[in-house]
């Protein structure tokens, strides 16, 4: 069988696109799954359908590489606005995008009449417990000091329709994610498994952040968790609401604001990498 792909990635977080507006594959777990892996087959940190929609302009479905299903990507919902523009499915300079993690409103800025960058209103984050989940006792974990490995982290635990655990130290380049990530993603304290985001504050408005995330792997930009690091900065008293903050990642910047109820809105680049066509087993023959 054959499956037409469009490569595309936010900052270097990539994905493999399909669209989906007619149809959906019957199997897109396992497209993931044999999809994703680098040199080896079209390589990506995962899968993202593009999907007709009820309730808003289209509907995104994302799949981590190893073919866990997400809420959400705030580079790859991005991405899907471009490709959505770009191709004129959706010529609308302001769209929605239905995830599982709600549906979210999006600001197109072209250039050249192609889309270049992307302002995403995100929702606002919580910091219940119960919503992230994270099995903490407390109104809230802010700081919690947690032991990993022998060693003690002050874990700042937020959701931004899917779980973040932020922790703030002097320095995450020298940090062995690679050994490090798993024990954090599998913590038992996070039932559904948890991104984790390293991050050292450089000053009021800019952040420096390295990220594993759960089913990825480490990734050279990741939109909710720079969306979690933002707001665990601001309830921390490390930055200060609705002033905007940028985010340093291995791929590149995004700028993020986080108000004082919470409300977060992100901003940065979405690219078209290449298209193609895909050919696999049918699983069912």
């Amino acid at each position: 069988m054959k499956i037409s792909f469009t490569k595309m990635h936010g900052l270097g977080n990539d994905y493999i696109y399909l669209n989906c507006m007619e149809g959906e594959p019957k199997y897109p777990d396992m497209l993931a799954l044999a999809m994703s892996p680098r040199r080896f087959s079209v390589g990506g940190d995962g899968l993202v359908l593009i999907c007709h929609s009820a309730v808003a302009d289209a509907k995104m479905r994302m799949f981590n590489a190893d073919g866990s299903e997400g809420k959400m990507c705030g580079n790859a919902i991005r991405c899907v606005g471009k490709y959505l523009y770009d191709n004129r499915i959706v010529p609308k300079e302001e769209m929605t995008i239905e995830t599982l993690s709600g549906i979210k409103r999006l600001h197109l800025n072209l250039f050249a009449g192609k889309v270049q960058t992307v302002g995403v209103d995100m929702g606002q984050a919580t910091l219940a417990p119960s919503a992230i989940p994270v099995l903490f006792e407390g109104e809230r974990m802010v700081s919690e000091p947690v032991e990993v490995e022998g060693s003690t982290y002050n874990i700042t635990a937020v959701s931004v329709g899917n779980p973040h655990a932020v922790i703030f130290l002097d320095d995450v380049n020298s940090l062995n994610l690679e050994q490090l990530g798993p024990r954090f993603e599998h913590l038992p304290l996070f039932p559904d498994r948890v991104n984790t985001e390293f991050v050292r504050r450089i000053d009021a408005a800019t952040l420096q952040m390295r990220v594993w995330e759960r089913g990825s792997g480490e990734t050279f930009a990741c939109g909710t968790g720079s969306c979690a690091a933002v707001t665990a900065a601001v309830v921390n008293g490390y930055c200060k609401p609705g002033v905007p903050v940028t985010v340093q990642l291995k791929g590149g910047d995004l700028e993020v604001t986080c108000d004082e109820n919470l409300n977060l809105r992100m901003f940065g680049r979405a690219e078209t990498v290449y298209e193609g066509v895909y050919e696999y087993e049918d699983p069912d023959q």
